[in-house]
């Protein structure tokens, strides 16, 4: 193998970078590595072998710069790359691709207003305008209007984050005033959030499976999960064997809640792979706008997917799981955190746990804002310290996945169903939904809410609903429940002029469309994706040809650029838009005409499912809802 030397910038860390860094990784163990120089340093370089193993750290010394100092600078690029063995010109295509980091400077201060939908919807644009009103154009604060916090049943939301040691945060939500907001921002203030039972309307409802611990245990406490049937399932499972767990999940026919494959078919495959290790990775890093149930499971029960994350390991043979989740939410960080150093102290992680000879352990890793990691190899390529830019299947991940080992790729929802269907048993978790087969698709890729199978609509799903309704969260229903149940629960406020399913990626249908079936085959009988869950509603007072172009702005922004389709096609349907609403009339047959070439080409020839849906929405707006009319 021929090395070559990294050509690395000439610009030094402070001590609050250099410190961040080492903080992470440790002490420099030579001068190549950025310590001091010593006599032996002279004679040779060490490390260079067992460097690029250490690549997948990257993005978390991203996150420890970005959180001790506020943005990235040069000289602390080039310690965190000297550390690492990373040439700088990667690194920097890495810290620029996520919008969650800067390498110019800001404030250390950064107050983040969520422009998307629901917060849209909500008035986010004039609480923008009055808050940098306040603040005038010299103020110590940054003003960052950026993508959805998941905070959706809050709307408007806002988020403070303070750079420094420790980085602190602070949300406000529904952020309905200036004032209100300004007031999050003092370094003297911590706003307390809501229980995340708020999010539940159902919460306390017996007859709840996924969500009945959530407002009844403490998520701080494992004893209190224990004694609400915490861990059960983990020793079912234990009793069963591995092999046992396999059949139990494939008879209990349980889908992936993102993307509607069969888990145990998926489990199955990756349990029969003979290379080693074997991967597991939960993907809560729903950037998707409307999307925040893995928020509120992570809130609200922590340790049922820590349990839930287990008995996968245990099934496939994983040692290692990464958990990754966005970065916007910092409850969700410290509760899971904390979840797991209490369960590793008690002995239920670790190298063997409950004296089963289990070893298995946790790593949390936090996204930095991209929605293209909703693709299962996009994933993959961010944990593993690279710009997170989808590869083409096959191979599948089963075959060759988070360091080409195969690997078990779920959302949060999709794993804690796990814990019914050993505990209740398949009889018992059959009974709840429609059982129908689901309809074949050709997407390898958790974005957009589809799969490559068959699968059942078996248990429960849950649903984030948002927009012009009386009582926003986080509901749970069975499969087969119909559109009109979910907005009765929720509350339907104003007249209803349509409802988006399955959030960007999805499509809108009309208040008349109520009967449809939700997951999975009413909405895909429409023309839709709800793997995400994402139901939101607009009455008559909402925009929706702004809405319809913000929807084009944020592909325009999460788009990859791997592929020239998405690329390119995200920015002309942008463009075709922004000219139809300004100009505030019927849209001409030739901008329709060159919307729907545009969603054509990027369907037919995209990369990944950021692509293939970007013009779902868009289409559907126009057919369903005569938008343009």
């Amino acid at each position: 193998m021929t090395r070559v030397d990294l050509h690395l910038g000439t610009g030094e860390p402070t001590d609050d970078e250099r410190a961040a860094v080492d903080e992470l990784l440790g002490p420099p163990a030579s001068f190549w590595e950025g310590g001091e120089r010593s006599e032996a340093d002279l004679r040779w370089s060490r490390g260079g072998r067992t460097a690029p193993a250490r690549r997948d750290l990257l993005l978390p010394g991203l996150h420890a710069l970005n959180d001790r100092v506020g943005w990235i600078s040069e000289g602390a690029l080039t310690y965190l790359c000297r550390r690492l063995t990373i040439p700088p010109a990667q690194a920097y295509g890495v810290a620029t691709f996520y919008d969650r980091f800067s390498v110019r400077p800001r404030p250390a201060t950064v107050l983040r207003v969520c422009t998307d939908l629901a917060c849209a919807a909500a008035g986010s644009a004039e609480l923008c305008a009055g808050i940098e009103a306040r603040l005038g154009p010299d103020s110590a604060v940054g003003v960052e209007r950026g993508a959805c916090l998941g905070l959706c049943e809050r709307a408007p939301a806002a988020l403070v984050v303070r750079a420094g040691d420790p980085v602190r945060t602070a949300v406000s939500a529904p952020a309905t005033v200036p004032a209100a907001v300004l007031a999050a921002v003092s370094p003297d203030s911590a706003p307390e959030e809501p229980p995340a039972a708020q999010a539940v309307p159902q919460a306390g409802d017996a007859s709840l499976t996924l969500l009945r611990r959530v407002g009844v245990v403490d998520p701080s406490s494992l004893d209190d999960y224990r004694a609400h049937g915490g861990y059960a399932a983990l020793r079912r499972a234990y009793e069963l064997g591995p092999a046992g767990v396999l059949r139990e999940i494939a008879d209990s026919g349980p889908a992936g809640r993102g993307a509607a494959f069969p888990t145990g078919r998926t489990w199955s495959a990756v349990a029969s792979r003979p290379g080693r290790p074997h991967h597991l990775v939960c993907n809560a890093d729903e950037s998707g706008p409307g999307a925040f149930r893995s928020r509120v499971v992570m809130e609200g029960d922590p340790y049922a997917l820590v349990e839930a994350m287990t008995i996968a390991a245990y099934a496939i043979g994983a040692r290692t799981g990464y958990l990754c989740l966005r970065d916007a939410y910092p409850r969700a960080i410290h509760r899971m955190q904390c979840a797991v150093d209490r369960v590793r102290a008690r002995g239920l992680l670790g190298d063997d746990i409950l004296g089963r000879g289990h070893a298995f352990d946790i790593e949390i890793r936090r996204g930095a804002g991209a929605y293209v990691c909703g693709d299962d190899t996009a994933l993959f390529h961010a944990i593993e310290g690279y710009r997170p830019e989808p590869r083409s299947t096959p191979p599948d991940p089963a075959e060759q996945g988070l360091f080409g080992a195969p690997t078990v790729v779920a959302d949060a929802e999709t794993l804690i169903n796990v814990l019914p269907a050993l505990t209740g048993g398949t009889t018992a978790y059959t009974s709840a939904g429609t059982g129908r087969a689901t309809t074949t698709a050709t997407a390898t890729s958790t974005v957009t809410g589809t799969g490559t199978g068959t699968g059942t609509g078996t248990g429960t799903k849950l649903f984030c609903v948002s927009g012009s309704v009386d009582r926003p969260g986080v509901y749970e229903l069975p499969f087969g429940a119909a559109l009109g149940e979910l907005l009765a629960l929720a509350g339907v406020r104003g007249r209803l002029r349509a409802v988006l399913l399955g959030g960007a990626s999805g499509g809108f249908v009309r208040p008349d469309d109520r009967d449809v079936p939700l997951p999975f085959e009413g909405s895909r009988e429409t023309g839709t994706a709800l793997g995400s869950g994402v139901v939101m509603a607009f009455d008559d007072t909402v925009p929706l040809p702004r809405l319809v172009l913000r929807v084009a702005e944020f592909f325009r922004a999460e788009s990859c650029g791997n592929c020239v389709p998405c690329r390119i096609g995200t920015v002309r349907q942008e463009e075709v838009l922004r000219r139809i609403t300004e100009r505030a009339g019927p849209a001409g047959a030739d901008d329709l005409a060159l919307l729907r070439d545009v969603g054509r080409a990027m369907r037919d020839a995209s990369l990944c499912g950021v692509g293939r849906s970007a013009g779902n929405a868009v289409e559907s707006a126009v057919d369903r809802l005569g938008v343009y009319g």
